[in-house]
């Protein structure tokens, strides 16, 4: 039988399986590629919310306020970005502005997110799961909810968004 934090941690892997492949071949202009005028984000500002949401939640809220990845490896300052924003609330003028470093020196960032996010899971039991974090906009809520709503429903949502940027673009959604 698969325990919760086994279940999570497949999960996890197909999420950031998906996320890569749907980014890892774009150019500079793919990535931040915008249909005219609009209010959208581009796949660049999208992949950066997410990530550094990821690392958030898992690394500074589920940690005990362990330093993210962002911050520990100085990623923020090798890339020009926020130290702390994640596009939570920004502005569509700020979010369509955001320009990411080239994909390859952005997948350095994320792959590091995507195993700090495994390595945490691959130590979780299912009990762990039970206790109580505090997650902005949510308050209050289950360590197991920060990882399933927060994280990978969260991912899902944005994975989506992606997939429809590079439509828009006349790429295929997706690469599987």
């Amino acid at each position: 039988m698969t325990t919760v934090a086994e279940f999570l941690k497949q999960a996890f892997r197909n999420q950031h399986r998906m996320i890569d492949e749907s980014v890892r071949d774009l150019t500079p202009a793919q990535l931040h590629w915008l249909p005219g005028e609009t209010k959208l984000n581009h796949i660049g500002c999208t992949l950066w919310h997410y990530v550094r949401t990821e690392d958030n939640i898992v690394q500074f809220i589920l940690q005990d306020r362990k330093p993210t990845v962002w911050i520990q490896d100085g990623y923020f300052e090798k890339f020009g970005l926020h130290k702390i924003a994640q596009g939570t609330g920004m502005s569509t003028e700020d979010a369509q502005a955001l320009r990411l470093p080239s994909i390859s020196d952005w997948m350095a960032y994320q792959q590091a997110v995507w195993q700090a996010t495994d390595d945490y899971i691959s130590s979780l039991h299912d009990d762990s799961l039970d206790r109580t974090v505090k997650v902005q906009p949510f308050g209050e809520i289950k360590a197991s909810q920060a990882l399933g709503q927060v994280c990978l429903t969260h991912g899902h949502a944005h994975f989506g968004e992606i997939c429809a940027m590079r439509v828009l673009q006349g790429l295929p959604s997706s690469l599987f």
